[in-house]
C-alpha cells in the first residue's frame, strides 16, 4: 500500500510539472504522513540500480520518450516489458538490495546517525534469490568484513525501540551470538527470556573490579556487532561514544530496529544458505524468462 501511495504521488507530480522522461522524487515518512523532500526532473544514481534489478534499460527508454516515442512503441520494440511499469517483477524473481557507502571511516569523530541529508559517497548492490543473502551481499560490499556470523553482539536501545527489538535480538541469541547490553536494555531482554550479560555504560566508568565499559569492550575487539538506537545526537550522549568507537574499530553498527531485523535475516541466511553467484547478464536472462512464462500463463487464461 505504501509503495502504491508513493508511486501515485510521483505520477501526480510528474503530470503536474509536465515531465517527459525521468523524474527523481525523494520522500520522507513521519508516522503516516508522507513528505516530498525533492522532485527533480532528471535521472539519478538509482536509475542504473533499478535497470540492473529489473533488466529494463530505463535511461535508454526515457531518452526515447523524451524525443517523442510512446510507451506502446517501446513495448513493441521489446525495450519495455509487455505488461506492468517495468518495476513489476514476476513471481520467483531475484531480490535486489541497494546499500549506501558512507565515508565515516575517513572522518573519525563524526556521528554515524543518519538524517534526511545526503551523506553517502557511493552505492553498492546485492542480488540473490532471498532477501537475507541479498542484504548480506550488500553489507559485504559496503563495509569491510560485512555481517558477522558468530561472536558477541552489544545492544543498547532507546526506550521507544526496546519492545520492537526483542524478537530480532532473541533470534541473534538463537543463532549462537553472546548478547551484551546496558542495564535498561538488559532488564527488558531478561524479562522476555533473552540470555544477556550486562555491560557498564561509558559515563559510569569502569567497575570496582575493573569491569569494562561499552567503549572499552569495543576498543578491545570483544564485540563483533553493535546495535545502538540513538536517544538523540551530539557528543554529550553515551551513544555517540559507542558509535564513534565502532567506526574506529570497523565494527558493524546498526542504528534502527528495521536495520537490526534486516541484519538478523542476513546473518541467519549466511549461516544456513549458500549464496549464488551470477553475472548481470545471467540475472537479466533469468528474469526475462520468468516474464515470458508469466505472459504465457496469463494468455492461457484469457
Amino acid at each position: 500500500v505504501a509503495a502504491e501511495r508513493h508511486q501515485g504521488v510521483a505520477v501526480a507530480i510528474a503530470q503536474g510539472v509536465g515531465v517527459r522522461g525521468l523524474i527523481n522524487v525523494q520522500y520522507a515518512m513521519a508516522g503516516d504522513i508522507l513528505y516530498v523532500l525533492e522532485a527533480n526532473p532528471r535521472a539519478s544514481r538509482t536509475v542504473p540500480f533499478v535497470s540492473k534489478a529489473t533488466a529494463v534499460p530505463i535511461a535508454k527508454a526515457a531518452a526515447r520518450v523524451m524525443v517523442g516515442e510512446t510507451i506502446a512503441d517501446l513495448r513493441a520494440a521489446g525495450m519495455l516489458p509487455s505488461y506492468g511499469d517495468g518495476g513489476t517483477l514476476p513471481h520467483g524473481a531475484a531480490v535486489s538490495v541497494k546499500e549506501a557507502v558512507l565515508p565515516f571511516g575517513r572522518f573519525h569523530g563524526v556521528d554515524t546517525v543518519l538524517g534526511p541529508e545526503m551523506k553517502s559517497t557511493g552505492e553498492v548492490m546485492g542480488i540473490d534469490d532471498t532477501f537475507g543473502i541479498a542484504f548480506a551481499k550488500s553489507q559485504e560490499a559496503a563495509f569491510s568484513g560485512g555481517l558477522p556470523t558468530s561472536g558477541t553482539a552489544f545492544v543498547s536501545l532507546a526506550g521507544r525501540d526496546k519492545r520492537a527489538a526483542i524478537f530480532p535480538v532473541k533470534r541473534l541469541a538463537d543463532l549462537g551470538f553472546r548478547i551484551l547490553a546496558t542495564s535498561g536494555t538488559a532488564a527488558v531482554l531478561r524479562r522476555n527470556g533473552v540470555p544477556v550479560e550486562e555491560l557498564r555504560k561509558q559515563y559510569e566508568g569502569r567497575g570496582p573490579d575493573g569491569e569494562p565499559t561499552t567503549v572499552d569492550a569495543i576498543m578491545a575487539g570483544d564485540i563483533q556487532l553493535i546495535v545502538n538506537t540513538p536517544y538523540g545526537v551530539g557528543p554529550r550522549l553515551d551513544g555517540y561514544e559507542i558509535r564513534t568507537a565502532a567506526v574506529i574499530k570497523g565494527v558493524p553498527c546498526i542504528t534502527t530496529v528495521q536495520g537490526l531485523a534486516a541484519a538478523v535475516q542476513g546473518i541467519d541466511s549466511l549461516q544456513h544458505d549458500e549464496p549464488t553467484v551470477r553475472s548481470l547478464q545471467e540475472h537479466a536472462s533469468a528474469l526475462n524468462a520468468l516474464r515470458a512464462e508469466q505472459i504465457a500463463r496469463l494468455e492461457g487464461r484469457a
